[in-house]
């Protein structure tokens, strides 16, 4: 449920226990080994349902600590996040309207880093409605394929 609600405004401002459902997606990532977010690009970001889960999980206490009198503390150093967003519009039109650069700063850096997880993919599929959905398809078993072999080598 993205909606931004009277019990999510509370975690944000008094620390309350966030809702059953944020914390269970919390637990989730917990347990993961990587967050991959495969999503399409909706008027030049991530689309609503997405934006939602991101506002009312990551919040201060779980993944950042931070207050009036104290600096942020980055508490989601372990994550490594596979970002992997699908545009119809080609790169001559991503570059021209800056949107690399705008995706990075929004949700690489403006997400992700600043809870202190790592990209370690961000990565624009475009162009996706001229017949290169299989290329597509292939970066993405290829992203996903070499998450399971860092775990092979490292295990």
């Amino acid at each position: 449920d993205p909606r931004y609600t009277v019990a999510d405004h509370r975690v944000h401002r008094t620390r309350a226990t966030p809702p059953a459902d944020v914390v269970a997606e919390q637990a989730r990532i917990d347990r993961a080994d990587a967050l991959v977010l495969a999503f399409p690009i909706y008027w030049w970001s991530m689309p609503a349902l997405l934006k939602g889960w991101v506002d009312r999980v990551f919040v201060n206490g779980w993944a950042i600590d931070y207050g009036p009198d104290t600096p942020v503390q980055k508490k989601l150093r372990h994550l490594h996040v596979h970002v992997l967003a699908l545009g119809a519009a080609d790169e001559s039109a991503f570059d021209r309207h800056g949107y690399a650069k705008a995706m990075n700063t929004q949700i690489d850096y403006g997400i992700f880093d600043y809870c202190g997880a790592r990209v370690l993919t961000s990565e624009l599929l475009l162009d996706s409605e001229s017949g290169t959905a299989q290329a597509h398809l292939h970066k993405a078993r290829t992203v996903g394929q070499g998450l399971f072999e860092r775990e092979a080598v490292a295990g």
